[in-house]
């Protein structure tokens, strides 16, 4: 009997995953994403790994991990790191920022340069091209998205800017008919938004733990919505530290609904619920980390 045979057997797992081999996980991911995997994650890292471990033909954890600590090529890292990150969204997820997005775009004179973050599969940026449409009157604003994520996976799919149709269930009827492309034949049940929203987005990859970034501002709105839960206070504040010398001087900052940043950075103070706006008191540096 192997040894893979055996553990199946006595874990009812197909590999051996051992608590060291996790801790291993953990520390990889948090250097190379910045993500710290809590301990009640073990199993959601177990079956999402198990997968490259069948996709690479290599038997046990132990070897997998050595691979990628030896230097594994970028395709297995970046398949590592698509792995163990998480992309839940939808169209206009926490409606109530986006109003505030309208009136905020309304104000300004001249192109308006937004970065979308965390763009998951792209429900986030469209919903951002929408509001800045509506805000504009026209499908061809004066504005320029950059959208962003760690995951080359999800990116692929948000370039494509095609959906299920039911992901629009909470969308009213008029503004899916004016933003989407309903497929026919072969692609019905399936919506594509409409070309102008995509030429209004430039996707590409980032890593927020990366020493550079390819991207340079100034924006008026930073999105960074639900993304900073899944990094440590340190992590968080060197991020946001980041984010300000980017900034125009009257730029929002919009954050995830369970994300407070007022402790983790002195850059930006609160400007309404899960809205922030430059600090001019701020120094843009990470604040201590609190000791309990």
């Amino acid at each position: 009997m192997t040894q893979t045979r055996q553990n199946r057997s006595d874990s009812g797992r197909e590999f051996e995953f051992t608590a060291g081999d996790f801790e291993r996980v953990r520390n990889l991911i948090y250097k190379r994403a910045g993500i710290a995997l809590a301990e009640s994650k073990q199993e959601m890292v177990y079956s999402r790994l198990a997968r490259r471990l069948r996709a690479t033909g290599i038997t046990s954890f132990v070897r997998y991990l050595d691979d990628l600590e030896r230097g594994a090529n970028d395709s297995e890292w970046e398949a590592f790191t698509n792995a163990l990150t998480t992309n839940l969204t939808s169209f206009f997820r926490e409606e109530h920022h986006f109003p505030i997005l309208a009136e905020h775009v309304a104000k300004l004179k001249g192109p308006v340069e937004i970065w979308c973050s965390a763009s998951s599969t792209g429900e986030e940026p469209y919903s951002i091209a929408i509001t800045l449409c509506e805000a504009f009157g026209t499908l061809t604003p004066p504005a320029h998205i950059i959208a962003t994520d760690i995951d080359t996976n999800v990116l692929n799919t948000a370039a494509n800017g095609v959906y299920p149709i039911d992901r629009l269930g909470k969308m009213s009827a008029e503004r899916a008919k004016r933003f989407f492309l309903k497929g026919k034949g072969e692609q019905a049940g399936l919506v594509r938004v409409r070309p102008e929203l995509r030429k209004m987005i430039t996707f590409q990859q980032l890593n927020l733990l990366a020493d550079h970034w390819p991207v340079s501002g100034p924006f008026d709105v930073i999105f960074c919505r639900n993304v900073m839960i899944y990094f440590d206070k340190p992590t968080q504040g060197k991020i946001l530290s980041r984010f300000a010398p980017l900034m125009k001087p009257d730029g929002l900052l919009f954050a995830g609904h369970s994300e407070n940043f007022l402790y983790v950075t002195d850059a930006f103070k609160l400007r309404g619920k899960t809205v922030y706006e430059l600090d001019p008191q701020g120094k843009a540096r990470a604040l201590p980390t609190r000791q309990t």
